[in-house]
């Protein structure tokens, strides 16, 4: 069973990495920029790959491995 800081972790890894995915995902469907003076398709792969990335260490934060 996991610990209580480890599932507070894992909690907020997945819902920082879930609402990221969701907030890039609203912004390149309207065609609007993800961040300001940086290329389009750069500033979105580099935002989903973070998004990704956090929603796996919240997986692996919930797994207790």
């Amino acid at each position: 069973m996991e610990s209580g800081p480890a599932i507070f972790a894992g909690t907020v890894f997945a819902l920082f990495g879930g609402g990221l995915l969701v907030w890039t995902a609203a912004r390149v469907r309207h065609g609007e920029p993800v961040a300001h003076g940086v290329r389009p398709v750069a500033s979105a792969t580099l935002a989903t790959v973070a998004a990704l990335l956090t929603l796996a260490l919240g997986a692996w934060c919930f797994t207790g491995l």
